[in-house]
């Protein structure tokens, strides 16, 4: 099949790479669609991988191509989005379900082969199907939007008469701030210094431009130092803060900043992954299907460029650069 295959740090090759076989208990994924993560450009290009070579990519959606003969509940030509952390089963978290802390796991793209490739291996309980009227493009970005949903989560399950404030307009702040609105906040406003990006936000009906003053949940969406430090001072007392973005440097804090946020008693929330495989409403990947399926969710807007496979060394050499303007990219095998 063709693939990405990272060999180094910076050395992303378009090329053949061995399918992988169809082992037991398991389900073969033709890819459809794969989503370039924030960050994955870091890990292309700056940190690497756990080993090389390695297919990253881990943001995924596609059909079943082949199923092992003792899976039950999966067919060829079902529709699925892949979660794409392998859990041990035997940790304390595993026991909890508490899947995305589990103290030994696996994960496409980055530790393991991923889907900037024609086929993925996966477990049977790493599959959800695609609700119908949902498309596939859109079902490959469930895995960020199951996280922007986790991230509000954090803080409470519903945000009614609320005040939420963006620190950061990419897709995935764009998909906090749709799910703010789909939880009862009273006002949802995201602030950037990219223009295009807040143009975006506003057409998507929300507030953008200067931050507010004070809010009472603070989301940095950003991972740098600016949003993070912007989002610390807007928290209103007794407020919260969610760190969302990946870091992207070190963060010095200001002894002012350091102690307002202990005069105003703000709660700071770390966010990793999202919450998978309840059976209730805690299930972030089942929520943002659903939500995909009755319009609340609207992620065809955040897609800017779908390139093909062929193309995809130099569409993320170019979002490393910065050459053009990007949204979300999907990566089409």
């Amino acid at each position: 099949m063709k693939a990405l295959v990272l060999h180094a740090v910076g050395d992303l090759r378009y090329e053949d790479a061995p399918e992988p076989p169809l082992t037991p208990g398991s389900v073969r994924v033709r890819v459809a669609f794969c989503g370039v993560c924030g960050s994955d450009i870091p890990r292309i290009f700056v940190k690497g991988t756990y080993r090389f070579p390695t297919i990253c990519g881990h943001e995924f959606a596609g059909t079943v191509e082949a199923v092992a003969p003792e899976v039950r509940g999966f067919a060829p030509g079902d529709r699925v989005a892949v979660f794409p952390l392998l859990w041990c089963g035997k940790c304390g978290a595993c026991a909890e379900r508490k899947y995305v802390q589990c103290e030994n796991y696996d994960y496409y793209g980055s530790r393991r082969d991923g889907a900037f490739a024609e086929r993925v291996v996966v477990p049977p309980r790493n599959l959800l199907k695609i609700p119908d009227g949902v498309r596939l493009e859109e079902a490959a970005m469930t895995e960020p939007a199951a996280v922007a949903r986790h991230a509000l989560r954090r803080v409470a399950d519903r945000l009614d008469g609320r005040s939420v404030a963006i620190f950061g307009a990419g897709p995935i702040g764009l998909m906090v701030a749709q799910w703010a609105r789909a939880m009862g906040a009273a006002s949802v406003s995201l602030s950037d210094p990219i223009a295009r990006k807040l143009d975006l936000a506003r057409e998507l009906g929300f507030d953008a431009g200067a931050p507010p003053e004070r809010a009472d949940v603070a989301v940095d969406a950003a991972g740098a130092p600016p949003a993070l430090l912007a989002a610390m001072r807007a928290a209103r007392r007794g407020g919260a803060v969610v760190l969302l973005g990946n870091p992207a440097g070190d963060l010095t804090l200001p002894s002012a900043l350091w102690s307002q946020l202990m005069r105003r008693e703000v709660s700071l929330h770390g966010v990793w992954n999202s919450d998978y495989g309840l059976e209730d409403d805690r299930d972030d990947w089942k929520a943002a299907l659903e939500a995909m399926a009755a319009g609340r969710l609207r992620l065809r807007p955040l897609i800017s460029h779908v390139v093909p496979l062929a193309e995809g060394v130099a569409v993320l050499r170019g979002m490393r650069d910065g050459r053009d303007f990007y949204s979300k990219v999907l990566i089409r095998p």
